[in-house]
């Protein structure tokens, strides 16, 4: 009868164990108990992954036995997004490789991958005490339906230590790779226009970021010269563009210009403006006195600003944290060019708290002016500002080289941060409401609906160098030799304006990473080397002796 009994609830066991095992390989969830939620997905990237109805193939070169530990980390965080990206949709397939492993075809490797445009990074390993130098590509390439995109992997910072680049790294991850989908799965509809016919940037100049933004929109010149002939037909035209982009106009802007940009604006429309209130090029300054006049420039927008809700200040800004400037020295063959501080090229620091900005590197400026903000509906949000040890230079200035071999005085940069990007969101009132009008519109607004603008005091953010007529990489600063976030900034400004499933918020994640000290380690390594292998033994050995002791007390009694 027992054994009837128990053979019954073995059976009832055996059922049991068969149908969790068949419900959990029907249905299964995910559990995220990390304190920051890191492998929870946002709903826009959710949104992403769920529309892939092909296979999305992603190559991982971050694969290696000599990583230092951070980057392990940064290795396994990769792992297990991709995962989690693959638990959502079983069509995103992937797998880690070493382009370096073999030695027969490392170097092939290496230039195939460089001509691709995947870096190479150079890492300092130190651990155990000892320092060796490591090669390795923080990159991945998705493949779908015949299309590659690059996915950077690492996320670069001036000054960052390789654990700051990893914590960096890993919480831009998820965009990265939600980025990456998006320009994979989603055909390109916005339309973004580059204002000409008011002496803007060439396109020469403008070709690096052009080509990057061309990955996501449909880009083309758009000129307002039509204005003066038909300036009804001028606003129609640029209606059908969903953002426009001045990049750094130096003639004015006519009453005509301006009413149909400002009815642009309030039909809508985005805008990014990159504006220089003073008249001063760097290359100006390579003559025989090494040296030329700062001067205002007069682009007749201040009333067009001023009624939005900013004022671009005609002054210069010298900040104390500063890219260099490239100075030559010596004749012919004995010419070398060496580093000196600049104070006019200031390097902006990022509003932690905005997805434009969070977790970006320091933004260079070109003898940027400064920004006020002026009290009306608009919601305004500072993007960029300077360090505190900055001062304000008025016009008219002569501006030398020869202040690069100056010793600064820190005391009189004393006029803190000051803004030299801001975003202006709302329902914005028109320029030119209760004044008199250039020329009527049979559709005239003196109020827009909810729409958006970034306005930036100086133009050459987003000026590339030129080297033997090639664009250079506007994301990399030759005379600091580091990498800027120019390029990045700018990209994820027009994100921003022309964003509507929020792919950019991504952006806003916070992970923390925790790493071990590994000089700690190094110190303490034989110490804790003992308690984890002597000390068990020891406790062995006593709890062994004092199982005999007593045993042999009980007995013997």
């Amino acid at each position: 009868m027992r054994l009837n009994k128990n053979i019954k609830h073995i059976g009832i066991l055996l059922v049991a164990l068969v149908g969790i095992n068949y419900v959990s390989s029907i249905a299964f969830k995910r559990f995220d108990l990390t304190q920051d939620k890191r492998y929870t997905l946002s709903d826009a990237t959710v949104n992403i992954i769920n529309n892939v109805d092909s296979p999305i193939i992603i190559d991982v070169f971050l694969e290696g036995d000599n990583f230092p530990s951070e980057f392990r980390r940064l290795q396994n965080e990769t792992r297990q997004l991709i995962e989690e990206f693959s638990a959502k949709n079983s069509n995103i397939v992937f797998n880690f490789m070493n382009p370096l492993e073999d030695e027969a075809t490392r170097d092939s490797n290496m230039q195939q991958l460089v001509q691709r445009g995947l870096t190479p990074m150079q890492l300092s390993v130190q651990e155990n005490g000892k320092a060796t130098q490591e090669v390795i590509f923080p990159w991945a390439l998705a493949s779908y339906n015949d299309e590659t995109v690059i996915i950077p992997l690492v996320k670069n910072k001036i000054g960052a230590s390789q654990q700051e680049l990893v914590t960096n790294s890993v919480q831009h991850l998820e965009y990265a790779f939600a980025d990456g989908f998006s320009k994979l799965t989603k055909p390109k509809s916005r339309k973004v226009a580059i204002l000409k016919g008011n002496g803007e940037l060439p396109d020469r100049y403008i070709a690096d970021f052009a080509k990057k933004l061309g990955e996501y929109y449909f880009l083309a010149p758009f000129t307002l010269d039509s204005v003066a002939v038909n300036p009804q037909k001028t606003l129609k035209d640029l209606k059908v563009f969903d953002l426009i982009i001045a990049a750094k106009p130096t003639e004015a802007f006519t009453e005509e210009e301006k009413l149909v940009l400002d009815q642009y604006t309030m039909n809508g429309g985005k805008s990014l403006w990159l504006i220089d209130a003073v008249a001063m090029e760097k290359d100006s300054l390579y003559n025989e006195s090494g040296s030329n006049f700062a001067v205002t420039r007069d682009l007749n927008l201040t009333d067009f600003f001023f009624k939005y809700g900013v004022r671009i200040n005609p002054v210069l800004v010298s900040d104390l944290y500063s890219a260099p400037i490239m100075v030559a020295t010596g004749d012919g063959n004995d010419t070398q060019f060496i580093r000196l501080q600049w104070p006019y090229s200031p390097l902006a620091s990022g509003n932690p708290n905005h997805s434009i900005t969070n977790n970006l590197n320091l933004v260079k400026f070109d003898f940027a002016n400064q920004i006020d903000t002026l009290k009306n509906s608009i919601t305004k949000t500072i993007l960029l500002q300077t360090s505190k040890l900055t001062k304000m230079e008025g016009m008219p200035r002569q501006i030398s080289l020869e202040l690069a071999t100056q010793e600064p005085d820190p005391t009189i940069f004393n006029k803190g941060n000051q803004i030299l990007a801001v975003l202006l969101e709302g329902e914005f009132t028109s320029v030119y409401d209760n004044r008199i009008k250039p020329f009527n519109l049979p559709d005239e607004k003196n109020e827009s609906v909810a729409t958006k603008m970034i306005v930036i005091a100086d133009g050459d953010v987003i000026k590339n160098d030129i080297n033997r007529n090639t664009p250079m990489d506007l994301g990399f600063d030759r005379s600091y030799n580091q990498p800027v976030g120019n390029k990045e900034f700018l990209l994820n400004a027009v994100n921003y304006l022309l964003d509507d499933n929020g792919l950019i918020n991504i952006r806003s994640k916070e992970i923390t990473v925790a790493f071990l000290d590994q000089e700690k380690i190094a110190d303490q390594k034989t110490t804790w080397q003992l308690v984890n292998i002597a000390l068990p033994l020891v406790l062995l050995g006593l709890f062994g002796f004092g199982f005999n002791y007593f045993r042999k007390k009980k007995y013997t009694a």
